[in-house]
């Protein structure tokens, strides 16, 4: 324990450890947190040609878009439906845009998605339904939506057999109907904020722990080590447990950092509304609250996983540069190759940890292991943190046989 705590003290005490923390803490908290609701990605629109020409003003915005989707009632019905087209139309008449970026981006998928047979290929702007359609047809949505889930999966290749009963089934659980609310702010979090945070956590995670072993051999400290009284082996110990901390501290303090910044600006409003409210053929009967306790187990497993892999590279290696490449293609090297893969492979990267995608919550993506077919979120959150704690015991047995030859 002594050592542990002297080598978490020690990695805490580099200059470089902390300007890594303070510029992702920046990064994740301030700008994709703060700033973003508060400035350009809430603020009402000054300049249309960049987001960042937004006005400062994102809480009374988010305020102001809550109360607008609270005023159509608690739930998504047809009539709901409706009297959103209705409004749309109206404003447009007047000449007033309709802002509310969260109820009109629900009817944009609701009338594209369910009711394609309204669109009309002769008015100037086909796509943008909501401008012309008869409001009153509406109706049969979430007959609709079961229909329209059926021919997705068909399309896709998973209307039929098992694959296809396991994802039906779980559509069944969704609750209809929907819980009515603002879910703009949601999307962004749960869509763009979270699934990305990993990624960013990766690049600071390496530079901070592919040193940990490799280091040693940079300073060359290995005749000094071979003399202390609890050997090499308590020391490798103690140096991937401290790794292991930091990277469970630092995904602790930007998710502490997000969750605050989460409730002082959009509350908890809409926890209860289901992620079909933002992916309207998503078969994961969950809701807001549950996706987002799931997207950050996601990133907390995975920022465990991949300080795993970091350790053994460390270990692996005598040059920092060399661990340092090499944690990093471990998390950015599958974007890089994926394209170029076969579609089962591009599948088996994205269990490699912090490759996956916590959004994988919103997709239809399944696994074919042993004759079962398993929806992919539950390997995402499983197999990365268990490979990132099999390659702990052979960094520490790596780096100690080195120690001694």
């Amino acid at each position: 324990m002594e050592l542990f705590r002297l080598e978490h003290k020690k990695l805490w005490r580099k200059a470089s450890v902390r300007v890594c923390v303070l510029l992702c803490f920046a990064y994740v908290v301030i700008f994709g947190g703060v700033l973003s609701y508060q400035w350009f990605e809430f603020g009402s629109t000054n300049d249309v040609t960049s987001a960042f020409g937004n006005n400062f003003d994102g809480p009374a915005m988010i305020r102001s878009y809550q109360a607008q989707a609270a005023s159509y009632g608690e739930y998504l019905t047809d009539e709901v439906l409706q009297q959103m087209v209705r409004d749309i139309q109206a404003d447009n008449a007047r000449g007033v845009y309709w802002e509310n970026k969260s109820c009109r981006s629900l009817v944009n998928s609701c009338l594209s998605q369910l009711y394609p047979e309204l669109e009309d290929p002769d008015s100037a702007y086909p796509i943008l339904m909501e401008y012309y359609v008869d409001s009153g047809g509406l109706t049969g949505l979430y007959a609709r939506r079961q229909a329209a889930v059926e021919e997705f999966l068909h399309l896709q290749g998973q209307g039929a057999g098992e694959e296809g009963a396991m994802l039906l089934a779980m559509n069944e659980k969704v609750e209809e109907p929907f819980p009515m609310g603002w879910t703009g702010g949601w999307q962004n979090l749960l869509g763009g904020a979270l699934p990305d945070m990993g990624m960013i956590m990766a690049l600071f995670l390496a530079i901070v722990l592919s040193p940990t072993f490799s280091g040693e051999w940079h300073s060359n400290t290995a005749p000094l080590l071979l003399t202390m009284d609890r050997g090499w082996r308590h020391l490798a110990l103690a140096k991937v447990l401290s790794g292991l901390a930091f990277a469970a501290e630092l995904f602790g303090l930007l998710a502490v950092g997000g969750v605050a910044a989460q409730l002082v600006y959009l509350g908890t409003d809409g926890w209860d509304m289901p992620i079909q409210t933002i992916k309207l053929l998503a078969v994961a009967p969950m809701n807001m609250l549950q996706a987002e306790i799931y997207e950050y187990a996601f990133t907390l497993l995975g920022v465990i996983g991949f300080a795993g892999v970091v350790l053994l590279l460390s270990a692996q290696v005598k040059s920092n540069v060399l661990a340092l490449l090499l944690s990093l293609a471990v998390a950015y090297g599958p974007m890089m190759i994926a394209q170029y893969l076969p579609y089962g492979l591009q599948k088996a990267l994205d269990l490699l940890p912090l490759v996956g995608s916590s959004a994988d919550i919103f997709r239809t993506n399944t696994f074919h292991i042993f004759g079962k077919y398993i929806w992919s979120p539950y390997l995402l959150i499983i197999v990365p943190v268990l490979i990132g704690l099999v390659c702990i015991p052979f960094a520490i047995m790596k780096w100690s046989r080195r120690q001694r030859a």
